[in-house]
């Protein structure tokens, strides 16, 4: 039995110091060129070049996860592992206590790699008959995987209407999907997109009459609407929202949808990877499974389930404070930035911006940014053609960065 983490008395405390990423080979820090520094000895931030483009936290993991990868270490025993057995149920449970919903312990597959190789092995095993819609700006990696798939897509333009983004469900149904891809929260704004319009995207799969190639007969006819949901456990709780899971806010469409969550985005956890998968389609379970199998892959790993268990049985306390810290440092910069956000932010750490309202050149506004005031955000362009003149903000930072952040956009 794995021993019980110790109780941190104080979650969140660190979280106001500067957390020092020397010798991590952290890959945001390296892709903004810059070296993570070490406090000044007056304990001030570091000058140089900040990194806030790729979506992982400057802010400590859980002292729960670092307990049970160092327990599990100091067993010498790393050969095959047995998938938890306890596991699905411990998924179900984090669902039913953080965002009251009921998710059936049998639709869990608990797998040992990223969301992004999981989505991959989806579309593989849906094998859809239509095209995969994607909205726009929406992450990359969508439309880089349907690319790799040799699978058609098209990108769908999302509406800006009050404070934020909307979604065309009617657009989505009318161009009849063989599967519909998108981020919930929205990767890059932030934005959570609501329970009606994760059914109507759910209708839009389920109604495209267009069976999966991949089906076989054994699974319902239409389309797939595919949630990566890796933001979902980061909803700000100032704003009184619940995650729309897709597989539960569709209904008796369940089956015509899949959820994807990590631990990796919610308890900083990324360079472990893992993920789990909720699949109600028994017949796209098993042929997601065997396409696995094919790969040498098997559901559970090692260390994967070890950050997962300790995650979601002693994380909350951490997430609780880490979201306190969060919505802070959010209405820190968007009430400095104004109208240069363009949709304000419900979840994660992320704040998508017009490069024009922060009198930037549309083209080139990340090298000119970080010219200007050493901060590395990411190029719009990186999230489709409705990129172009913007610029995501990663805000996950510990107090003493943040306040050196502020200092130079208010130059700026």
């Amino acid at each position: 039995m794995e021993p019980r983490p110790a109780a941190d008395p104080h979650p969140g405390v660190e979280f106001d110091r500067l957390f020092d990423r020397t010798g991590t080979g952290s890959i945001k820090w390296a892709r903004a060129g810059a070296t993570p520094g070490r406090a000044a000895p007056d304990g001030a931030a570091p000058a140089g070049v900040i990194a806030m483009g790729l979506a992982d936290m400057d802010l400590p993991g859980p002292p729960a996860v670092a307990e049970a990868l160092a327990a599990r270490a100091a067993h010498r025993a790393y050969g095959y592992t047995l998938c938890d057995p306890g596991g699905r149920d411990l998924v179900s449970r984090w669902y039913r206590d953080r965002h009251a919903v009921a998710v059936d312990p049998d639709w869990v597959l608990l797998l040992p790699f990223s969301p992004r190789t999981a989505l991959r092995l989806l579309l593989e095993a849906i094998a859809p008959a239509g095209p995969v819609l994607i909205p726009t700006p929406e992450w990359a990696g969508f439309a880089e995987i349907c690319g790799a798939a040799g699978l058609p897509h098209q990108e769908i333009p999302l509406s800006v209407e009050g404070d934020g983004y909307r979604l065309p469900t009617e657009e989505f149904a009318r161009r009849r999907p063989g599967a519909i891809v998108l981020s919930n929260p929205h990767n890059p704004s932030g934005r959570v997109w609501t329970r009606t319009e994760v059914r109507a995207l759910a209708e839009a799969a389920a109604g495209s009459g267009a069976a999966t190639a991949g089906a076989g007969g054994a699974g319902p006819a239409g389309g797939v609407l595919l949630s990566d949901e890796v933001h979902g456990d980061l909803l700000h709780p100032d704003h009184g929202l619940r995650q729309p899971v897709a597989v539960v806010a569709a209904g008796d469409l369940a089956r015509h949808t899949v959820t994807l969550n990590s631990v990796g985005k919610t308890f900083n956890t990324s360079g472990l990877p893992s993920c789990f998968a909720l699949v109600p389609d028994p017949a796209l379970r098993t042929r997601l499974t065997g396409l696995m199998a094919g790969f040498g892959l098997w559901e559970g790993g090692l260390l994967e389930q070890t950050v997962q268990r300790a995650a979601l049985e002693h994380g909350g306390p951490w997430l609780d404070a880490l979201l306190r810290h969060l919505v802070g440092a959010r209405e820190r910069l968007t009430g400095l930035l104004g109208s240069a956000v363009v949709s304000r932010p419900q979840s994660s750490y992320l704040l998508w911006l017009d490069a024009a309202e922060l009198g930037l050149p549309a083209e080139g506004a990340r090298a000119a940014l970080l010219e200007r005031c050493g901060l590395e955000l990411s190029d719009g362009t990186g999230f489709g053609a409705a990129g172009h003149g913007r610029l995501r903000l990663n805000y996950a930072l510990p107090t003493p960065l943040l306040e050196t952040v502020e200092a130079r956009l208010r130059a700026l």
